[in-house]
């Protein structure tokens, strides 16, 4: 199954893109923090759950079940920004975390080439109740609504965004990878195709880092020394970059629990450093403090 049209941004290969102006200047000051790169997913269990964001794949027929959006201890009722209900996802559909942070939900109608995605998210008798979430049709371009959220903060899809194993096992990555920030490295903006900004507190114009911002591997990172599993991940990364989705832990990138991951040599990848990254030419930035922007919201 093809996940989005071929000349979607999730499947474009940045490679020989220009790179953005001020590249140095926002690699400079992501590299302050000297955060090597964390795979964020993996086997076995972390505190007892799984490691990474865990997705489920149902059949055209998959029962629907009412989706609820609300607000509780963990974050707000994002329902205005969300697509109503209801969503094909079983009810012992694998969590994040078993229910703990983020609590992502996420499943891949396959028949019907849908993707539909949950945040904070946690299961009735019935159905499902969550802070927010989002429906996408595989075979579109479609974005979500100008400055709505998904199950991401960035307004984008997760799913795409995670390494998979299957894909270690095909050979290939052929999308760019999920990473996130923590709230000081993230400008209160977002650049295509992102469609959502978060409260971040990086307001430097010499160097903007808006939610959608891509960063690609530079090509002269050697990539001899690591084992086939990194080099496929890193040269993802050198062809398809990375994406910045969510506020989170400096440079964690994201992928799903796989007991075929081998934790130990994952560790290699954090001999990356932010230095090791340029950034792509962005285009028009969207800045929620210019009235101007935030005027053309969707209502």
């Amino acid at each position: 199954m093809s996940i989005f049209p071929a000349d979607n941004p999730w499947r474009t290969d940045i490679s020989q893109a220009p790179l953005d102006s001020r590249s140095a200047a926002i690699i400079g000051f992501l590299n302050q923090t000297a955060a090597p790169l964390f795979n964020d997913f993996g086997s076995g269990l972390y505190l007892g759950s799984p490691i990474g964001i865990p997705f489920n794949v149902v059949c055209a027929n998959q029962p629907l079940v009412p989706i609820t959006y609300r607000a509780n201890a963990q974050d707000g009722n994002y329902g205005s920004e969300s697509d109503p209900g209801p969503f094909p996802i079983p009810l012992n559909a694998p969590i994040e975390g078993n229910g703990v942070g983020d609590s992502h939900v996420i499943t891949v109608d396959a028949g019907n080439h849908k993707l539909y995605e949950l945040y904070n998210a946690s299961v009735t008798t019935t159905g499902w109740q969550a802070s927010s979430g989002a429906k996408f049709d595989l075979d579109s371009n479609a974005l979500r609504p100008l400055c709505y959220t998904s199950a991401d903060a960035a307004g984008l899809p997760i799913f795409p965004g995670l390494v998979r194993y299957d894909e270690i096992v095909s050979g290939a990555i052929k999308h760019p990878i999920r990473f996130t920030l923590q709230k000081s490295r993230v400008s209160p903006m977002f650049v295509g195709p992102a469609r959502h900004y978060v409260n971040g507190t990086n307001t430097s114009a010499a160097y903007p880092t808006p939610l959608g911002m891509r960063l690609r591997l530079k090509a002269s990172v050697n990539l001899g020394t690591y084992s086939q599993t990194n080099r496929i991940i890193l040269t993802a990364m050198k062809t398809y970059g990375i994406i910045l989705a969510d506020i989170g832990s400096n440079f964690y990138i994201s992928g799903a629990p796989d007991a075929r991951w081998d934790n130990e040599d994952l560790r290699a990848l954090r001999a990356i450093r932010p230095s090791d990254f340029e950034v792509v030419q962005m285009g028009t930035i969207f800045d929620s403090r210019n009235p101007a922007d935030v005027a053309t919201c969707a209502p």
